[in-house]
């Protein structure tokens, strides 16, 4: 077994079969345990019926991310959606990951690695995201995520079970929202290096409308004071709630300006919703 696929459902009876069927093709060499929260639909059959290991956690979903990569074979676990679907070339970037050689450093007794010492291989990966759909907000906002890849507003999704190990995982006080740059800032921290995947995964927002984003985002509002408590000062959340660099920074660095301005018709619908997302966030703080 060279991957295990986590993913973590609550009703996603219309989604977790696109997810699952994307690797068919290589079940042999993949694992795919879906962690259900009290889905009242049949998210959980669907996925047994399509050979997955079903698992059942909660109360959200860092808790149900920890039970499934604790359960994982494989020694590469990624973390997935429900509304997530893996193209062929990006599984089979993944895949070739997992069966390389990696120069993980020394070995502890049990064969695993010392992450005390050199490791010149990355223990965790970052993946460009596309969204689906149609019209110039799914555009803007293909082109808003095209900026963030590697940046401290991505966050990571394939990891090597050891940095996992090492870190323990998402930080379950953290009920919704902030787990994933939470456990970025520690898996970093560690030294571990990192780094951004070739191909992309997609992300299927067809029904996402703005008004249901700013739902979400004023659900995730709220819960983003345990985060910022527990790293106060910390360089990168000085950059991922500060305005300079969410709104200037992430977008101008590295060249990246040039993007900026060969699009600006996105550029404006971009910065619109930005606009709109922060004034949420300070409304819920």
């Amino acid at each position: 077994m060279k991957l295990s696929v986590v993913i973590t459902t609550r009703n996603e009876a219309a989604n977790i079969a696109n997810c699952i069927h994307a690797f068919d093709a290589v079940r042999d060499e993949v694992e795919v345990i879906v962690v259900d929260n009290a889905s009242t639909d049949d998210t959980k059959k669907i996925a047994a019926d399509l050979g997955a290991t079903v698992l059942d956690k909660g109360p959200e979903r860092c808790a149900q991310r920890n039970l499934g990569w604790q359960m994982a074979k494989a020694e590469w676990v990624i973390v997935l959606d429900a509304d997530m679907i893996l193209p062929q070339e990006t599984i089979k970037e993944m895949l070739g990951i997992a069966g390389r050689g990696q120069d993980l450093g020394r070995k502890t007794d049990d064969g695993r690695p010392d992450l005390a010492s050199k490791v010149s291989s990355p223990l965790a990966y970052w993946i460009p995201e596309i969204r689906t759909g149609s019209g110039i907000r799914v555009k803007a906002r293909n082109f808003e995520r095209s900026f963030y890849d590697g940046t401290c507003i991505d966050a990571l999704r394939l990891f090597h079970k050891s940095i996992l190990e090492k870190t323990g995982g998402y930080d379950e006080s953290l009920i919704a929202g902030g787990e994933d740059w939470e456990l970025d800032i520690r898996i970093l921290e560690t030294g571990a290096k990192c780094a951004i995947l070739k191909n992309h995964l997609v992300h299927n927002e067809k029904q996402l409308t703005l008004k249901r984003m700013l739902e979400k985002k004023a659900y995730y509002s709220k819960s983003m004071t345990a985060y910022q408590a527990k790293w106060r000062g910390h360089p990168a959340l000085k950059k991922q709630f500060g305005l300079v660099y969410r709104f200037f920074g992430v977008f101008v660095e590295r060249g990246k300006w040039k993007r900026l301005l060969r699009h600006p018709v996105l550029a404006f619908v971009m910065y619109f919703e930005r606009m709109a997302v922060g004034l949420i966030y300070l409304l819920n703080r």
